[in-house]
């Protein structure tokens, strides 16, 4: 008989995430003398210390680790077989998961969300932001069921299907006071170089991430989203392109200056994208309904902040 359960694999995981007893009792909705007692019985049953006690903080052992490793992945596949079992009984997905570029505004899709629920009460929705290919791996890597505004084209290798709702066109910005602002030709390498960079960070995990127009050796700050850059060009600390519909009232208030480059960024493609062969209704349902009414001017006007 297998002396480990999901239950306990599940009280494990919490322990492990909350730090102590007490926070996993309290996210589990149990008492914290019943998660003592999983632990306890786990521990005498496979004969192995999971935790090293410090008071009410608790950390693994490195064999309370490599259990938790593994065991997270039998909770995933347990979770994905629920969902499973429960889609063919009814047609719509328990949970789903729409990840969106971070340039985006997931906020533009309430009306699309309020007609969801009118439609599906029962499925569960959870929104999360993404950047470049940090996109693309949510999808492969099961952490989301839809792409919204995935931008450039998907990871070689398949497995998703994809159609492009729309292209964001970029400009090159600085603020009036940055050295570049006065320089009166084109910018070119040359240019560039001598002065610090605002990027956004790819989210990707093991994907390859993307780095997009960065010259060698350039200083350059990395930030979280697209709203923190643009935030960062315009306080000055630095250049980049930013979107174009973000910053042309900033362009025409002087805010930021539009500048001529060498080698201009183009416009990025921006997809809707999910794994092939999954069809479940509630794929179907924001598919159609993102198909009949495209989200993206909306979202992308919405992501600029203070928008």
């Amino acid at each position: 008989m297998l002396k480990i359960s999901l239950d306990a694999l599940l009280t494990v995981d919490t322990i492990a995430r909350r730090g102590s007893f007490a926070g996993a009792a309290k996210e589990l909705f149990r008492v914290p003398s019943t998660i003592s007692y999983t632990v306890s019985k786990l521990e005498e049953d496979l004969g192995v210390q999971l935790f090293e006690r410090f008071g009410p903080r608790v950390t693994l052992t490195d064999a309370g680790a490599e259990l938790l490793k593994e065991g997270r992945y039998l909770l995933k596949a347990a979770a994905d077989l629920e969902s499973r079992v429960r889609r063919v009984a009814s047609g719509w997905e328990t949970e789903f998961t729409i990840a969106v570029d971070s340039a985006l505004s997931p906020v533009a899709l309430a009306p699309d969300i309020a007609a969801f629920y009118d439609a599906a009460d029962q499925t569960r929705l959870r929104i999360v932001k993404e950047q470049l290919s940090g996109t693309w791996e949510a999808l492969l890597d099961r952490r989301a069921d839809l792409l919204v505004g995935a931008a450039g084209a998907g990871p070689s290798g398949g497995g998703y299907s994809a159609e492009p709702i729309g292209t964001m066109a970029f400009t090159f910005v600085v603020a009036p006071g940055h050295p570049l602002a006065g320089v009166p030709h084109p910018l070119g390498k040359a240019d560039l170089v001598a002065h610090r960079a605002v990027s956004v960070s790819d989210s990707a995990r093991q994907l390859q991430p993307r780095t997009i127009g960065l010259l060698f050796g350039q200083d350059t700050l990395a930030v979280p989203d697209m709203q923190t850059k643009y935030c960062m060009q315009r306080s000055g600390i630095g250049f980049g392109f930013l979107p174009a519909q973000w910053v042309r009232e900033d362009i025409a208030a002087g805010r930021l200056v539009q500048k001529a480059v060498e080698e201009p960024k183009p416009d990025e493609t921006l997809y809707l994208a999910w794994r092939t062969g999954e069809e479940g209704e509630t794929l179907k349902w924001w598919r159609q309904r993102l198909h009949a009414s495209p989200p993206l001017e909306r979202m992308l006007q919405m992501g600029r902040p203070g928008a």
